[in-house]
């Protein structure tokens, strides 16, 4: 079967520019890519396509295709210029159309996604326990509305960079024994724009973008903890080339309670308890974040005994149920007693007698030995 024309092949005339072959062969990649078209004769129109343009836009093979077609000067074919690294370009523009780049050269005109920004925000315990509604002002930069982010002043346009014809790509060839290799680099003069901009806008001078401070309200959930962050799609800085516009993340800090500590949704806290509290038992009134609630200690309770009192914790930020509230006792030993107290104190332990604090003391001596002895 024999080959269509390569200027049919990319819909331009023998006398198009190079430019006009890369613009047509980019259309026709992205409308026949085998990752993105469902056409079932895609494949075969991609490779076409890209070995028409392959042959084009080098200026020796298109000299060489023009005067002799498909055959070539020796019924040698296409299938191998020995070109070096040009010969590459073709795949090099697909790789960047679909993926960014991966070293090969890219488009400094293709739209390109806004920069991402990030703000801290200090929240108290509470606010991070229930959430908050609230406004934040962030500098930001967009385009120009003056030039409309051309840069150029208004009733003028942006010219093409005569170093590098717009391309935003300076060529260096050099022929080695393994063939003619071409470094490119960007264009110093445009810094890779393509393009040159002779009246400089006065608002943003020249540059496309101007800084502004804009106000975003957000909305904090409750449950939000120390170091989590918020993600607001597209309230970054406006996106390059008509690209869209980054994110804002938002990083929470939370400040410390001066009573309550926090570990995930749970809260923890230590309540005080008088010798009399510990012994006779009592009931409490102990602060949570959801108002104070009654909690029933029971007669002998000693130090550092644990409650839970369920659902006084932190609601779950994903909305997944409720932590709870850990209450630790602490028996307050009483200081500066005065002489009836001592009074009823010895007399509590004359009648206690010193049998309970003995066997106290042996099981605890007890313990101690079998643990040095490795017993279980």
């Amino acid at each position: 079967m024999s080959k269509r024309d390569l200027y049919e092949v990319l819909g331009v005339s023998k006398d198009a520019s190079k430019d006009e072959i890369k613009k047509a062969y980019r259309k026709l990649a992205r409308k026949y890519h085998p990752d993105v078209s469902e056409e079932e004769d895609a494949s075969e129109k991609f490779k076409e396509a890209k070995e028409a343009y392959e042959t084009l836009s080098d200026q020796q093979k298109r000299a060489q295709y023009d005067q002799f077609g498909h055959a070539g000067p020796n019924q040698g074919g296409f299938g191998g210029f020995g070109g070096g690294a040009e010969d590459f370009g073709g795949f090099g523009d697909i790789f960047d159309m679909f993926f960014g780049g991966g070293g090969r050269r890219r488009d400094p005109n293709a739209p390109r996604k806004g920069a991402d920004l990030q703000y801290t925000m200090t929240l108290q315990f509470n606010e991070a326990i229930f959430g908050k509604s609230t406004d934040i002002e962030i500098p930001t930069e967009e385009s120009c509305e003056t030039c409309d982010g051309s840069g150029a002043k208004p009733g003028t346009s942006p010219e093409t960079c005569s170093h590098c014809q717009g391309s935003g790509q300076i060529n260096q060839e050099q022929n080695t024994p393994f063939g003619r290799v071409v470094n490119r680099r960007v264009c110093h003069h445009c810094q890779g724009t393509g393009q040159f901009v002779k009246d400089k806008c006065n608002t943003c001078g020249g540059d496309g973008r101007v800084t502004k401070r804009n106000k975003i309200h957000l909305d904090i959930p409750a449950g939000i903890d120390d170091g989590q962050q918020i993600r607001v799609q597209g309230k970054g800085e406006d996106g390059v080339n008509g690209g869209p516009a980054g994110d804002l993340f938002v990083v929470i800090r939370v400040q410390p309670h001066e009573f309550f500590q926090r570990e995930g949704d749970h809260i923890f806290c230590e309540i005080p308890l008088t010798f009399t509290q510990a012994a006779l038992g009592d009931e409490i009134e102990v602060p949570t974040v959801h108002g104070n609630v009654k909690l029933k200690v029971p007669a002998g309770t000693q130090t550092g005994k644990t409650f839970r009192m369920k659902d006084k914790g932190a609601p779950n930020v994903h909305g997944r149920g409720q932590g709870d509230q850990h209450v630790k006792t602490k028996v307050i030993t009483p200081k500066n007693l005065t002489e009836r107290q001592k009074e009823l104190l010895r007399e509590f332990n004359d009648i206690s007698g010193n049998e309970a604090t003995e066997e106290q003391h042996g099981n605890f001596f007890e313990r101690m030995k079998r643990a040095f002895r490795g017993d279980s």
